[in-house]
């Protein structure tokens, strides 16, 4: 399983930005990420329909809307709990 998962939903401008800094992470860090489509997943529509982009880290919320790159690559690179 993947550390990084980006929800989305289609015909969503902010996402592209978000997939794009996933992609410069993922280059800088080797760390894969995956992406899940809310419309596919009523429990992750729910809970953030209304903030999408949003990126989960160990699947817990990380940010929203846009991702914070330098912050993400701090976190990636602590220790985990």
């Amino acid at each position: 399983m993947n550390r990084l998962t980006l929800l989305t939903t289609k015909e969503c401008h902010l996402c592209v930005a978000a997939r794009e800094a996933l992609d410069l992470v993922a280059a800088r860090t080797g760390e894969e990420w995956t992406e899940v489509d809310v419309a596919d997943d009523a429990a992750f529509a729910r809970d953030y329909g209304d903030r999408l982009p949003v990126l989960l880290l160990d699947g817990r919320e990380h940010g929203y809307w846009d991702v914070d790159v330098p912050r993400l690559l701090k976190d990636l690179a602590a220790p985990r709990a």
